[in-house]
């Protein structure tokens, strides 16, 4: 009896193997759930700021006060452009400034420079990487927050008079950033310097 016993059980574990591998679906786990919007966003945000981050770390330090101006290039004209640090410094302001409507938090220092360039008192590379890397800790802060009801929340415009909604906020804050990444590019290029990002398995 228990040699039939032991038979049966075999059996049955032979055909259950042999139906799981003509069929490894079988195998799957249960199906994942659907992304939040939160984690949608917040996807998005590490994907801007592993590019930009990587970027800003990249310039050595006394690079960054360059302008392609100091290029002299014929027929160019890049008198009133922003250095490296002011693009770096703009752009972490500008975090704070649009993600911080949607925690409620500001950010830790005024953006008093002219041209909307960030803090004045931030100057070494150190500092002002250590700036941008707090802006972007704020963006999945927010992103942490959103959710299909919340995202369609209005705040007041930082633009000026009216509402936005969180979800613009959210998102144009990314768009913002790839903008003047795109910038940065080209001031890392024009000191021969290949952003990290765009070298692959070099």
């Amino acid at each position: 009896m228990n040699r039939m016993r032991v038979f049966y059980l075999l059996a049955v574990l032979g055909f259950s193997i042999s139906a799981v591998a003509q069929n490894p679906a079988k195998l799957a786990a249960t199906p994942a759930q659907p992304p939040t919007m939160g984690a949608v966003i917040d996807r998005e945000i590490s994907i801007v700021e592993g590019e930009f981050v990587s970027a800003a770390e990249a310039m050595p330090d006394d690079k960054y006060n360059f302008t392609p101006a100091s290029l002299n290039i014929p027929n160019s004209e890049y008198k009133t452009v922003r250095t490296f640090a002011e693009e770096v410094r703009h752009v972490a302001s500008s975090n704070y400034e649009l993600w911080g409507p949607i925690t409620g938090d500001k950010s830790p220092l005024p953006a008093d420079s002219p041209n909307d360039n960030g803090p004045s008192s931030l100057k070494t590379k150190a500092e002002i990487v250590k700036y941008l890397k707090d802006s972007f800790a704020l963006g999945h802060k927010a992103a942490k927050t959103l959710t299909d009801k919340t995202a369609m929340e209005t705040v007041p415009s930082p633009f000026g008079q009216g509402q936005v909604t969180k979800l613009f906020l959210a998102t144009f804050t990314v768009g913002h950033a790839f903008d003047h990444y795109g910038q940065m590019v080209e001031y890392l290029r024009m000191n021969g310097i290949i952003p990290p990002a765009s070298r692959g398995n070099q």
